[in-house]
Protein backbone atom coordinates (compact mmCIF):
# COMPACT_ATOMS: atom_id res chain seq x y z
CA UNK A 1 0.00 0.00 0.00
CA UNK A 2 1.43 3.33 -0.99
CA UNK A 3 1.66 6.20 1.42
CA UNK A 4 1.08 9.79 0.39
CA UNK A 5 4.03 11.97 1.35
CA UNK A 6 3.29 14.33 4.22
CA UNK A 7 2.44 17.87 3.24
CA UNK A 8 5.16 20.20 4.46
CA UNK A 9 5.04 23.36 2.37
CA UNK A 10 5.30 26.81 3.84
CA UNK A 11 2.44 28.59 2.06
CA UNK A 12 1.98 32.29 2.20
CA UNK A 13 -0.61 32.93 4.88
CA UNK A 14 -3.23 35.66 4.53
CA UNK A 15 -2.93 38.74 6.62
CA UNK A 16 -4.65 38.25 9.98
CA UNK A 17 -7.40 40.58 11.17
CA UNK A 18 -6.06 43.77 12.68
CA UNK A 19 -5.88 43.21 16.46
CA UNK A 20 -6.51 45.95 18.99
CA UNK A 21 -3.53 48.02 20.10
CA UNK A 22 -2.26 48.31 23.66
CA UNK A 23 -0.46 46.19 26.20
CA UNK A 24 -1.00 42.45 25.88
CA UNK A 25 -0.10 39.49 28.07
CA UNK A 26 2.71 37.24 26.88
CA UNK A 27 0.56 34.10 26.84
CA UNK A 28 -2.43 33.69 24.52
CA UNK A 29 -4.66 30.64 24.03
CA UNK A 30 -6.17 29.99 20.58
CA UNK A 31 -9.37 27.93 20.32
CA UNK A 32 -10.58 27.01 16.81
CA UNK A 33 -14.34 26.36 16.98
CA UNK A 34 -16.71 25.15 14.28
CA UNK A 35 -20.37 24.73 15.23
CA UNK A 36 -19.51 24.44 18.92
CA UNK A 37 -22.45 26.31 20.44
CA UNK A 38 -23.16 23.32 22.68
CA UNK A 39 -19.65 22.16 23.52
CA UNK A 40 -17.71 25.41 23.74
CA UNK A 41 -19.03 26.53 27.17
CA UNK A 42 -17.30 23.61 28.92
CA UNK A 43 -13.97 24.50 27.32
CA UNK A 44 -14.36 28.15 28.28
CA UNK A 45 -15.21 27.15 31.85
CA UNK A 46 -12.08 25.00 32.03
CA UNK A 47 -9.96 27.89 30.78
CA UNK A 48 -11.53 30.24 33.36
CA UNK A 49 -10.55 27.70 36.05
CA UNK A 50 -6.84 27.79 35.18
CA UNK A 51 -4.50 28.51 38.07
CA UNK A 52 -2.54 30.86 35.81
CA UNK A 53 -5.08 33.21 34.25
CA UNK A 54 -2.63 35.84 33.06
CA UNK A 55 -3.41 35.18 29.41
CA UNK A 56 -5.68 36.32 26.61
CA UNK A 57 -8.05 34.08 24.68
CA UNK A 58 -8.84 34.02 20.95
CA UNK A 59 -11.89 32.03 19.86
CA UNK A 60 -11.82 31.52 16.09
CA UNK A 61 -15.33 31.03 14.72
CA UNK A 62 -14.57 28.69 11.83
CA UNK A 63 -17.44 29.04 9.37
CA UNK A 64 -19.99 28.10 12.02
CA UNK A 65 -23.69 28.08 11.21
CA UNK A 66 -24.79 28.04 14.85
CA UNK A 67 -24.29 30.40 17.77
CA UNK A 68 -20.62 29.63 18.46
CA UNK A 69 -19.52 33.25 18.22
CA UNK A 70 -22.40 34.42 20.44
CA UNK A 71 -21.36 31.92 23.14
CA UNK A 72 -17.83 33.30 23.09
CA UNK A 73 -19.00 36.91 23.23
CA UNK A 74 -21.29 36.25 26.17
CA UNK A 75 -18.44 34.54 28.00
CA UNK A 76 -16.20 37.55 27.27
CA UNK A 77 -18.45 39.88 29.25
CA UNK A 78 -17.50 38.21 32.55
CA UNK A 79 -14.30 36.33 31.72
CA UNK A 80 -11.28 36.69 34.03
CA UNK A 81 -9.07 37.48 31.02
CA UNK A 82 -9.40 39.32 27.69
CA UNK A 83 -11.40 37.43 25.07
CA UNK A 84 -11.28 38.09 21.33
CA UNK A 85 -13.62 36.54 18.78
CA UNK A 86 -12.24 36.24 15.25
CA UNK A 87 -14.00 34.83 12.18
CA UNK A 88 -12.24 32.46 9.75
CA UNK A 89 -14.58 31.59 6.85
CA UNK A 90 -12.36 28.87 5.36
CA UNK A 91 -13.36 25.54 6.98
CA UNK A 92 -10.56 23.54 8.54
CA UNK A 93 -8.68 23.37 11.81
CA UNK A 94 -5.46 24.46 10.10
CA UNK A 95 -6.91 27.66 8.69
CA UNK A 96 -8.69 28.50 11.94
CA UNK A 97 -5.63 27.80 14.09
CA UNK A 98 -3.33 29.82 11.82
CA UNK A 99 -5.70 32.79 11.84
CA UNK A 100 -5.87 32.63 15.64
CA UNK A 101 -2.12 32.32 16.11
CA UNK A 102 -1.37 35.19 13.76
CA UNK A 103 -4.03 37.39 15.33
CA UNK A 104 -2.54 36.74 18.78
CA UNK A 105 1.02 37.38 17.60
CA UNK A 106 -0.08 40.58 15.92
CA UNK A 107 -1.59 41.68 19.22
CA UNK A 108 1.68 41.11 21.06
CA UNK A 109 1.58 37.44 22.08
CA UNK A 110 5.00 35.98 22.73
CA UNK A 111 3.79 32.57 23.90
CA UNK A 112 0.81 31.45 21.76
CA UNK A 113 -0.82 28.10 22.59
CA UNK A 114 -3.72 26.10 21.19
CA UNK A 115 -6.48 23.94 22.51
CA UNK A 116 -9.70 22.84 20.81
CA UNK A 117 -13.36 23.50 21.49
CA UNK A 118 -14.09 19.93 22.60
CA UNK A 119 -11.19 19.86 25.10
CA UNK A 120 -10.94 20.49 28.82
CA UNK A 121 -7.40 21.62 29.66
CA UNK A 122 -6.16 20.51 33.07
CA UNK A 123 -6.17 23.35 35.66
CA UNK A 124 -2.37 23.67 35.62
CA UNK A 125 -2.02 23.67 31.84
CA UNK A 126 -1.34 27.36 31.22
CA UNK A 127 1.05 27.55 34.17
CA UNK A 128 2.95 24.47 33.02
CA UNK A 129 3.28 25.48 29.39
CA UNK A 130 4.41 28.97 30.38
CA UNK A 131 7.10 27.45 32.59
CA UNK A 132 8.32 25.12 29.83
CA UNK A 133 8.35 27.78 27.10
CA UNK A 134 10.34 30.19 29.27
CA UNK A 135 12.93 27.60 30.29
CA UNK A 136 13.70 24.63 28.06
CA UNK A 137 11.02 23.96 25.42
CA UNK A 138 9.97 25.46 22.07
CA UNK A 139 7.58 23.97 21.11
CA UNK A 140 6.07 21.96 23.96
CA UNK A 141 3.61 19.17 23.13
CA UNK A 142 1.32 17.85 25.83
CA UNK A 143 -0.59 14.64 26.49
CA UNK A 144 -4.14 13.85 25.40
CA UNK A 145 -6.51 12.01 27.77
CA UNK A 146 -10.22 11.14 27.46
CA UNK A 147 -12.67 13.65 28.90
CA UNK A 148 -13.88 12.43 32.27
CA UNK A 149 -17.33 13.97 31.88
CA UNK A 150 -18.12 11.91 28.78
CA UNK A 151 -18.31 8.70 30.81
CA UNK A 152 -15.99 6.65 28.66
CA UNK A 153 -16.38 2.92 29.08
CA UNK A 154 -13.57 0.45 29.80
CA UNK A 155 -13.11 -0.30 26.09
CA UNK A 156 -12.76 3.39 25.22
CA UNK A 157 -10.38 4.01 28.11
CA UNK A 158 -8.15 1.23 26.79
CA UNK A 159 -8.65 1.99 23.11
CA UNK A 160 -7.61 5.64 23.07
CA UNK A 161 -4.22 5.06 24.78
CA UNK A 162 -3.63 2.13 22.40
CA UNK A 163 -4.34 4.30 19.36
CA UNK A 164 -2.02 6.98 20.69
CA UNK A 165 0.77 4.48 21.32
CA UNK A 166 0.43 3.13 17.78
CA UNK A 167 0.46 6.67 16.41
CA UNK A 168 3.59 7.54 18.39
CA UNK A 169 5.50 4.46 17.25
CA UNK A 170 4.46 4.95 13.64
CA UNK A 171 5.46 8.61 13.76
CA UNK A 172 8.92 7.89 15.17
CA UNK A 173 9.64 5.17 12.62
CA UNK A 174 8.21 6.87 9.57
CA UNK A 175 10.95 7.70 7.09
CA UNK A 176 9.53 11.12 6.30
CA UNK A 177 9.87 12.07 9.99
CA UNK A 178 13.52 10.96 10.10
CA UNK A 179 14.86 12.66 6.99
CA UNK A 180 17.78 15.06 7.06
CA UNK A 181 17.02 18.60 8.07
CA UNK A 182 15.24 17.86 11.33
CA UNK A 183 17.14 19.10 14.36
CA UNK A 184 15.39 16.89 16.93
CA UNK A 185 13.66 13.48 17.03
CA UNK A 186 9.95 13.24 16.30
CA UNK A 187 7.55 13.37 19.26
CA UNK A 188 3.82 12.70 19.40
CA UNK A 189 1.92 15.95 18.99
CA UNK A 190 -1.76 16.88 19.39
CA UNK A 191 -3.12 20.08 17.90
CA UNK A 192 -5.33 20.57 20.94
CA UNK A 193 -2.30 20.62 23.26
CA UNK A 194 0.64 22.45 21.72
CA UNK A 195 2.39 25.75 22.43
CA UNK A 196 5.43 27.51 21.03
CA UNK A 197 7.00 30.92 20.93
CA UNK A 198 5.75 33.55 18.53
CA UNK A 199 9.23 33.85 17.04
CA UNK A 200 9.36 30.15 16.16
CA UNK A 201 5.80 30.17 14.81
CA UNK A 202 6.63 32.93 12.36
CA UNK A 203 10.04 31.54 11.39
CA UNK A 204 8.78 28.02 10.68
CA UNK A 205 5.75 29.10 8.62
CA UNK A 206 3.03 28.30 11.15
CA UNK A 207 0.08 25.95 10.86
CA UNK A 208 -0.70 24.87 7.28
CA UNK A 209 -3.96 26.16 5.91
CA UNK A 210 -5.10 22.86 4.44
CA UNK A 211 -8.44 21.01 4.49
CA UNK A 212 -8.79 18.46 7.27
CA UNK A 213 -8.92 15.59 4.80
CA UNK A 214 -5.54 16.56 3.30
CA UNK A 215 -3.41 15.91 6.37
CA UNK A 216 -2.66 16.48 10.04
CA UNK A 217 -2.05 20.19 10.47
CA UNK A 218 -0.58 19.63 13.94
CA UNK A 219 2.04 17.15 12.70
CA UNK A 220 3.01 19.47 9.87
CA UNK A 221 3.41 22.36 12.32
CA UNK A 222 5.56 20.16 14.56
CA UNK A 223 7.78 19.09 11.65
CA UNK A 224 8.16 22.68 10.52
CA UNK A 225 9.25 23.60 14.02
CA UNK A 226 11.70 20.67 14.12
CA UNK A 227 13.57 22.25 11.22
CA UNK A 228 14.15 25.42 13.24
CA UNK A 229 14.35 24.41 16.90
CA UNK A 230 16.51 22.07 18.98
CA UNK A 231 14.13 22.36 21.96
CA UNK A 232 11.17 20.24 20.85
CA UNK A 233 9.72 18.69 24.01
CA UNK A 234 6.82 16.39 24.87
CA UNK A 235 5.61 16.86 28.43
CA UNK A 236 3.39 14.06 29.73
CA UNK A 237 2.31 16.23 32.67
CA UNK A 238 0.83 18.84 30.32
CA UNK A 239 -2.68 17.42 29.91
CA UNK A 240 -5.72 18.27 27.82
CA UNK A 241 -8.79 16.06 28.18
CA UNK A 242 -10.07 15.46 24.67
CA UNK A 243 -13.55 14.61 23.44
CA UNK A 244 -14.40 11.18 22.03
CA UNK A 245 -16.79 12.37 19.34
CA UNK A 246 -14.85 11.11 16.34
CA UNK A 247 -14.15 7.73 17.93
CA UNK A 248 -17.81 7.29 18.85
CA UNK A 249 -19.14 8.52 15.51
CA UNK A 250 -16.74 6.60 13.28
CA UNK A 251 -15.65 3.61 15.35
CA UNK A 252 -12.13 2.45 16.12
CA UNK A 253 -11.17 1.21 12.65
CA UNK A 254 -12.19 4.32 10.72
CA UNK A 255 -10.66 6.61 13.34
CA UNK A 256 -7.31 4.81 13.24
CA UNK A 257 -7.28 4.81 9.43
CA UNK A 258 -8.13 8.54 9.43
CA UNK A 259 -5.08 9.34 11.54
CA UNK A 260 -2.99 6.91 9.47
CA UNK A 261 -2.43 9.18 6.47
CA UNK A 262 -6.17 9.62 5.84
CA UNK A 263 -6.57 6.04 4.61
CA UNK A 264 -10.20 6.52 5.55
CA UNK A 265 -12.01 9.63 4.36
CA UNK A 266 -15.73 10.28 4.57
CA UNK A 267 -17.40 10.49 1.20
CA UNK A 268 -20.53 12.49 0.40
CA UNK A 269 -23.63 10.62 1.45
CA UNK A 270 -22.03 8.18 3.89
CA UNK A 271 -23.32 10.09 6.92
CA UNK A 272 -19.85 10.78 8.32
CA UNK A 273 -18.84 14.36 9.05
CA UNK A 274 -15.22 15.22 8.33
CA UNK A 275 -15.24 18.27 10.60
CA UNK A 276 -15.73 16.30 13.82
CA UNK A 277 -13.02 17.43 16.23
Amino acid sequence: MTTRPPIDPTPESPEPPEPPSGDAPALWVVVPARDEETGLPATLTALAAQRDRDFALVVVDNASVDGTADVARRFASAAPFPVHVVVEPEPGAGSAADTGFRYAIGAGARLPARTDADCLPAPDRTARLRARLTTDADPVCGRSAPRRDERSGPAERRLLPMVLRITAVYGRRRRAHRESGYLTPYVLCHGHNIALTADLYVRCGGTPRIPLEEGDEDVILLNRARRHSTRVVRDERLVAHNGLRRLRAWGARRTLLWYWDRRYRPVPGDGMEVHIR
